[in-house]
């Protein structure tokens, strides 16, 4: 296996406390950054193309 590259949003300044993603073939893995090496979840690549319109689209905004 390759090594994962992980990225945070670009929202996340120098803060930590924020969630990274990795794409893999088949989807995306996320993760906690101030824990890295923690629990990950595996998220099938159509949900999370879903999840990225709807961010897209402004459905979690506040």
């Amino acid at each position: 296996m390759s090594e994962l590259v992980w990225h945070k949003s670009s929202r996340s300044g120098s803060r930590h406390n924020c969630v990274e993603v990795a794409l893999v073939s088949d989807g995306a893995l996320v993760r906690d950054s101030k824990a890295p090496e923690e629990a990950r979840v595996a998220v099938p690549a159509d949900q999370w193309r879903r999840f990225l319109a709807q961010v897209s689209a402004g459905r979690y905004d506040t």
